[in-house]
Formats: C-alpha cells, structure tokens, sequence
C-alpha cells in the first residue's frame, strides 16, 4: 500500500504564496509521474500541475500558468507545488497523486490516469 500526505496548506492573503509538499511512503518503487489536483466546494476535481520523471516534464493547467510551479525528487517519490501570486478562485482543497503505471491511452489531466491519491491540504485565499 502507498501513502501520500499533503503538507503546507493554509490561509493566505491574495497576492500571496504557498509551497505544498507531499511526500510518499509504503510500498513505493519508481513512478511515473506526480500531480496536483484542487477541488473547490461546490466544484468537480481538477487537474493543477504534472511532473513526469523521464524525461523530467511539467505540465500545468492554463490558469496557473506563471504563477505555479511543480518540482520534485523522483527518488524520494516527493512532489512540491509552488504557488505565488494567489488568487481568491484558487482555494480549493488540494490533493497530490501519484501514477506508478503507465497509461499512455488516458490523458494526463485525468483523474483515472493516476494510482494513488492524498487526502488533501486546504488552501484559502483571502481577497
């Protein structure tokens, strides 16, 4: 079994920064890749920032490009999302997954592409 905790969430005035982490632990070998996704209230899961390993890739939805930055150790199986200039319309409760299969057929922007998920840090943004 893996397991995947968020750290790093909290209240941050607009404008302002965050830096998630999360790290894995369990029966973890190599991944494939690690994400980010938020869920607003009210909202259906979506899909934030992406680092594949090999070759090291990032992808990130359009409306946190610029502002959001995914790195990662693909040793440590650890993933990290840095967010500046934090708008009110990104609080959301935000989880990191993990992909450890590949799965070249389902887009990477799908929850389904990814094997194990956190329970999720929330992030609120005060206008």
């Amino acid at each position: 079994q893996v397991q995947l905790v968020e750290s790093g969430g909290g209240l941050v005035q607009a404008g302002g920064s965050l830096r998630l982490s999360c790290a894995t632990s369990g029966r973890t070998s190599s991944s494939v890749a690690m994400a980010w996704f938020r869920q607003a209230p009210g909202k259906e899961r979506e899909f934030v920032a992406r680092v594949n390993w090999s070759p090291r890739t990032t992808y990130y939805t359009d409306f946190v490009k610029g502002r959001f930055t995914i790195s990662g150790d693909n040793a440590k199986n650890t993933v990290y999302l840095q967010m500046n200039s934090l708008k009110p319309e990104d609080t959301a409760v935000y989880y990191c997954a993990v992909q450890t299969r590949p799965r070249p057929s389902v887009s990477y922007s799908r929850s389904d592409k990814y094997d194990y998920w956190g329970q999720g840090t929330q992030v609120t943004v005060s206008s």
